[in-house]
């Protein structure tokens, strides 16, 4: 092997300026192709395609209609809405909404389909037809509508009468790209338009569309600013610790080479961008920081020492080919092991991840030496007569590998031991920090007018035509009403809320007839002549199906957890078993039910692609390490860092979301760096030295262990920018990252070592270069 590097570092430097120019010349075509990317909003994206719950979403899209909407919420900062300025707000408001692109339904208190007896004749009209001429009569009969009628009660309108709400249903044809810009720039057109010409109006726009466009937001800021962020922090981290100008130089060349590559190859590959996949240049500009650290620190070294530039660079390349090679395969290999998942936008960051992974160390070992060997580089100079801190610290474990054996071991089983004191707990409204428009104003909706969380049930009846069965009509009344009833829900909206309406108006208006109709044919006759009447955009094909044979019940959720979700789900499942016939039953389905359940699916998911990455990492380093023992050795500051570091977070949070389960994986893939290099310096000294287990600590520390420090640090920084992402999913995935990159420093300077004194007591200067030992 060393020979082979040798032979191909004199190959390199002998032909630079070929390598220069096929590199850049790869490179421009490569990427080229980040002109392809595009950001996709759609939450249905953190789906796979065979995910159940997305699924028997779409299913219910198409047997009713689609679900994206906006919702424009309405509030008068004094007095209520009705009244007739008020109330022309919102009727031109409604008009305009109707005129926005892919719109096909709008729902507000002034075209609510209103319905009264005139004689034997049912009269169906808007709720405020001329807002202009209302009088204080009318305006008092339109609250007590508004205020009482279930249909649009605690949703159209809030309880106090002070909020209201202007509901826009989207039709988007399947495949539109990026169809939230369009809407969104018409939408924020509007409440800019209404809000400055009603200063005494707070107007605020949510909803699935606006969902979908915080994602898009998101993305590009993380993009625009994390991205520079993160190669400020490199740029000055590296004039810190290499004190080199062109060692700093062609290092910040190699990460951005890096990152741009890869996104230039997503590019080609048809990639989508979203929130966690638009991570990927970041992460990469982390990643890729360490080969060159190592490669740059190793060659000082040897420069320090009397050799030569072009002699260090191949000295470099030497002691680093191995171990720079199996550190990038690994860390690959466990972002990879992200396709595990079932949320396809971390799969796309780890496979982006991964490529700009391996592009670093063919950029590390072709570009980078080709480049060191033309520019007048230096050696920085380093104090001498004085042993440096990591000397002392080897001196420190050395000689008191017991006591830190101990100490280390004990500090994991307790902070391991505090896992179960996690809950996987989360709300997806909360993906995005407070601050971002999509958040504050969902939170505005969901403290002023209604709920923003929704399930949905499509309730079947016996046959076409069966819902006007009296017997199914009761049943969905009754399950209504038990929902009504339980805690956190705002509204339910079932079918019956109509025909109890109906029922009444055919009754001369009559109260005691606001009760369900008892007769099949009747009812259908009803339903038949209401929805007669509906004026075109304002039928009824978002409740009931086309051969009337199930009709769809919504409930409102507050702002809710997913725990707390998961017990109404159960709950309501339980009390249908119960109380509906066995044709009734109907599981909830809705985006609220998908992203509640996403965090299990992932996390079992995730388990088998933790399980893979373990067991190909192992394999690889026991094969490269050519020794069963150091080999086993190694999986323990490989696998103990991130659980020590999720214990460290249950004394911060007991509350985790699901993007922690690609925690454990993505730090695997990274925290092996540094025990590979520094299990290689340790065998180096120990085959070709012939050193004791003490001795060849003391080298490790030596020669690789500022290359380990700097890299760790780079990292944790690294990720750590993360946190600064308005995405809260980016934001525990860094800082949990963060914490486990750190925990491996302090165990691979201390537990690793103490480890191999204690475990590794065999001659090894004997060993050949092949072949596994013990």
């Amino acid at each position: 092997m060393d020979d082979v590097s040798i032979g191909f570092g004199k190959w390199v430097i002998r032909y630079r300026w070929l390598v220069i120019l096929v590199a850049i010349a790869m490179t421009a075509g490569m990427v080229n192709g980040a002109r392809y990317l595009t950001f996709n909003g759609d939450y249905r994206i953190f789906f796979s395609p065979d995910n159940p719950y997305l699924k028997a979403f779409d299913l219910i899209e198409r047997t009713y209609t689609k679900t994206d909407n906006i919702l424009f919420v309405v509030k008068a900062n004094e007095g209520d809405i009705f009244n007739p300025r008020v109330l022309g707000t919102i009727k031109e408001m409604t008009d305009e909404a109707w005129l926005a692109p892919f719109s096909s339904r709008v729902d507000s208190v002034t075209n609510y389909q209103h319905t009264y007896a005139e004689e034997d004749d049912l009269t169906v009209r808007d709720l405020v037809p001329d807002p202009q001429s209302v009088s204080e009569q009318d305006a008092a009969y339109i609250r007590n509508v508004a205020m009482t009628d279930p249909l649009i009660a605690k949703r159209l309108v809030s309880p106090d009468g002070k909020t209201t709400g202007i509901f826009v249903t989207m039709n988007i044809p399947e495949g539109t790209k990026s169809p939230e810009q369009p809407i969104m720039v018409y939408a924020r057109a509007m409440v800019a338009k209404y809000s400055d010409a009603n200063p005494d109006l707070t107007i605020v726009l949510t909803g699935n569309t606006p969902h979908n466009n915080a994602f898009v937001e998101v993305s590009s800021y993380d993009l625009q600013v994390l991205t520079p962020l993160m190669y400020l922090f490199l740029a000055i981290t590296m004039v810190v610790f290499l004190r080199s100008f062109w060692g700093v130089a062609v290092t910040l060349v190699i990460v951005a080479l890096s990152a741009g590559t890869a996104i230039g190859i997503a590019g080609w590959m048809g990639v989508e961008l979203s929130p966690p996949s638009a991570m990927a240049p970041t992460i990469i500009l982390t990643i890729a920081v360490a080969n060159p650290v190592h490669f740059l620190v190793t060659m000082f070294a040897a420069m320090r020492e009397g050799l030569p530039k072009y002699n260090a660079i191949i000295e470099s390349m030497r002691l680093n080919t191995q171990p720079i090679f199996l550190t990038s395969l690994t860390t690959a290999i466990g972002f990879t092991c992200l396709n595990f998942g079932d949320a396809p936008p971390f799969g796309d960051m780890g496979n982006i991840a991964a490529i700009g992974t391996i592009l670093a160390w063919a950029y590390s070992m072709t570009l980078l030496p080709a480049v060191i060997s033309l520019v007048p580089v230096r050696a920085p100079a380093q104090k001498s007569g004085k042993p440096s801190f990591l000397d002392n610290l080897a001196e420190i474990v050395i000689a008191r590998r017991v006591p830190i054996l101990c100490l280390t071991s004990v500090a994991a089983v307790s902070l391991i031991a505090l896992i179960p004191r996690l809950e996987m707990n989360e709300n997806f409204v909360h993906y995005f920090d407070k601050g971002t428009d999509f958040r504050d104003s969902a939170d505005f909706a969901n403290d002023n007018l209604t709920g923003v969380y929704t399930l949905e049930y499509s309730l079947r009846a016996i046959e076409p035509g069966g819902i006007a069965e009296p017997e199914y009509m009761a049943n969905l009344e009754k399950f209504a009403d038990w929902f009504e009833q339980q805690p956190n829900v705002t509204h339910v909206s079932p079918f019956t809320d109509i025909m109890t309406r109906l029922n009444r108006n055919m009754h001369g208006d009559d109260d005691a007839w606001y009760k369900l109709p008892d007769d099949r044919e009747l009812a259908a006759q009803y339903l038949l002549l209401y929805e007669m009447s509906l004026p075109y955009g304002l039928d009824l094909n978002n409740q009931i199906n086309v051969d009337k044979s199930a009709t769809r019940m919504t409930v409102l959720l507050r702002d809710i957890s997913t725990k707390e979700t998961k017990k109404i789900l159960s709950t309501a499942e339980e009390w249908q078993h119960q109380n509906l016939p066995e044709y009734m039953f109907s599981p909830a389905s809705s985006t609220t039910v998908m992203f509640t359940f996403l965090a299990d699916k992932n996390v079992n998911s995730m388990l088998y692609g933790t399980l893979a990455a373990f067991m190909l990492i192992s394999g690889i380093l026991l094969f490269a390490l050519r020794s069963v023992r150091v080999g086993l050795v190694s999986i323990i500051p490989n696998m103990v860092p991130a659980f020590m570091a999720f214990g460290l977070w249950s004394l911060i949070s007991t509350q985790v979301g699901w993007s922690v389960a690609f925690v454990t994986v993505t730090a695997l893939g990274i925290i092996v760096d540094a025990t590979v290099h520094f299990l290689s310096k340790y065998l180096r000294a120990r085959r070709e030295r012939g050193q004791s287990p003490e001795d060849a600590v003391r080298y490790a520390f030596s020669t690789v262990g500022a290359a380990i420090w700097i890299s760790a640090l780079v990292l944790i920084v690294g990720f750590s920018v993360l946190a600064f992402s308005d995405f809260k999913m980016n934001e525990h995935l860094g800082l949990l990252t963060s914490m486990t990159i750190a925990v491996a420093l302090v165990i691979d300077f201390t537990l690793l070592p103490t480890l191999l004194m204690t475990l590794d007591r065999k001659d090894r200067s004997k060993e050949v270069a092949t072949g596994v030992s013990a």
